[in-house]
């Protein structure tokens, strides 16, 4: 039986794509992996993550990223789709992709979710062919199976790409583009306004919010 590990990087910023990757291996692929130090991406270095995610490209039967950037994110928001949902569609779309259904495939997906039954079942709804597949969905996937964790890893390493791009492209450096980072908000504060339009903020999100709120409320303080 082949190992389909999927997992997300950039569920929270405030800027910048999520971004999902599925990494298809076999069991024996799965012990090399984490022999060679294969695990969660939060728990290595960028060098390190950057090292293994060419091993895994080079060793893995099929990989396969998918991102939903932000103005994709707020379009689903604003017509009823949580992020936990979008998560499944995109994670299906992986599926999709590299389930050629000729062989068992066991699916491993870590779950966003608090509600890992539900989540699938949703899933479920927006995979082909799921007759040679068994799914398995659960909390820390990406910490306790080596294919979650090489996915976890692909997934990371796109999504810093994807960040780097957006600074190289606007010519400032706003950090991680998480809500927590103090060079996020301050780029947030300094040129919100400037790159409202360039699709890179999320602006559903309640950080956003709080800092047009902030932001009418100053002006209202100058007249």
């Amino acid at each position: 039986m082949l190992i389909l590990g999927i997992d997300d990087s950039g569920r929270g910023p405030v800027i910048g794509p999520m971004v999902l990757a599925g990494c298809l291996i076999t069991e024996e692929l799965s012990c090399e992996f984490k022999e060679k130090g294969v695990k969660d991406s939060k728990m290595l270095t960028a060098r390190k993550r950057e090292a293994l995610a060419k091993i895994i490209k080079e060793k893995a039967i099929a990989y396969h990223v998918v991102q939903a950037d932000p103005t994709e994110i707020e379009m689903k928001m604003k017509t009823g789709t949580n992020l936990n949902s979008l998560e499944a569609i995109k994670a299906a779309e992986i599926i999709n992709k590299l389930n050629k259904g000729t062989e068992p495939i066991k699916v491993i997906l870590d779950c966003p979710s608090p509600n890992r039954k539900a989540w699938e079942i949703y899933l479920r709804r927006f995979v082909n062919n799921k007759d040679n597949l068994d799914f398995v969905v659960e909390h820390k996937a990406d910490v306790n199976y080596p294919s979650v964790s090489a996915a976890s890893i692909l997934a990371k390493t796109t999504r810093d790409a994807e960040i780097e791009k957006i600074k190289k492209k606007i010519g400032v450096d706003f950090g991680s583009g998480y809500p927590a980072d103090p060079t996020t908000c301050k780029f947030l504060r300094d040129y919100a306004g400037k790159h409202k339009d360039d699709g890179i903020f999320r602006k559903t999100w309640q950080t956003w919010k709080d800092l047009c709120r902030t932001k009418e409320q100053k002006n209202l303080k100058d007249f």
